[in-house]
């Protein structure tokens, strides 16, 4: 019998937050407490919701007092990724400060911190990283997530640091991810670039959210790469998206990413190796056809 566990989940209005809540909700017995910034966006039936920035350290504290969580899971956090290099204090605030508030608000009553990270702590000349992959950040926001690894680390605190990449999915109250926003246009026939020489692994949010119900059931601590099964370019999917949805690809135009200037460098090669998360975690992540067949019928289309 799981014996459940009183946790607090920031960012509880975004994407992998919504549906991080509803996992626990539909699949578990663990007690879960809500907070975002904002006021809910969407109707969490049955949980304590309440503000809180993350870059306040006293009010990080008094809450983490306050709820007595025995796990925090933390996916809020700054993804834009042009936004964090040219707004350098404010990823460092919300990707770093943030998460040595929860390491420090942890240490008065021994909460274990899950904490998202990403593929951008790695610069993307390869591919294929491990768990024990040397990192080599491009952009001030990779620099940010991994100071936030390496913090968390360094703490002496229970943690797990989860990895993942191009998440997409569906909730209330978003702003569109890649895949959703690719249905919006292609469904309203507009035309899109889409660059062809980004390659990762899409990540339905749906098997994050079951990654972190396994590691929060399974009493899992370390680092893991959770991600989708299938490596391809962007413009990849996104023809892939349009032949599943019944779209037009011919809409689809390939780009490269040179031709974008972009603020912040890309990698470009980001597959993870899977094989911890499924022999630890018992998962098997979606593939591309699986993911959006999934996307297609939560969106009702």
């Amino acid at each position: 019998m799981l014996k459940p566990k009183k946790i607090l989940i920031t960012g509880a209005n975004g994407l992998l937050g919504q549906k991080t809540t509803e996992l626990f909700r539909h699949e578990t017995p663990h007690e879960v407490i809500l907070t975002d910034l904002q006021e809910k966006a969407f109707e969490p039936r049955g949980f304590d919701y309440f503000t809180m920035d993350i870059t306040k350290k006293d009010e990080v504290k008094e809450a983490v007092k306050r709820c007595n969580p025995e796990i925090i899971i933390n996916t809020a956090a700054y993804t834009n990724v042009d936004g964090c290099e040219t707004d350098r204090e404010k990823s460092w605030r919300v990707n770093v400060d943030a998460v040595k508030n929860f390491i420090i608000a942890s240490r008065i009553n021994s909460s274990k911190i899950i904490h998202i990270s990403t593929d951008y702590i790695f610069d993307g000349r390869l591919g294929n990283y491990s768990e024990t992959s040397k990192p080599n950040p491009l952009s001030y926001y990779g620099k940010s997530k991994l100071a936030s690894e390496n913090a968390l680390i360094t703490s002496g605190i229970d943690f797990t640091i989860v990895r993942t990449m191009i998440i997409y999915g569906t909730g209330k109250n978003l702003r569109p991810n890649f895949a959703v926003w690719l249905v919006n246009m292609l469904t309203e026939k507009n035309r899109v670039t889409i660059v062809d020489d980004q390659f990762g692994m899409p990540t339905m949010v749906d098997d994050l959210g079951w990654g972190l119900v396994k590691i929060v059931d399974l009493g899992k601590s370390g680092i893991y790469h959770i991600c989708g099964n299938e490596y391809c370019s962007r413009y990849e999917f996104a023809v892939k998206l349009a032949e599943i949805f019944g779209l037009n690809e011919n809409l689809i135009m390939p780009i490269k990413t040179g031709d974008l200037n972009q603020a912040a460098a890309r990698p470009m090669n980001s597959g993870f190796i899977l094989l911890k998360a499924e022999t630890d975690l018992g998962i098997k992540p979606l593939n591309i056809t699986e993911g959006l067949n999934l996307l297609k019928v939560q969106l009702g289309l």
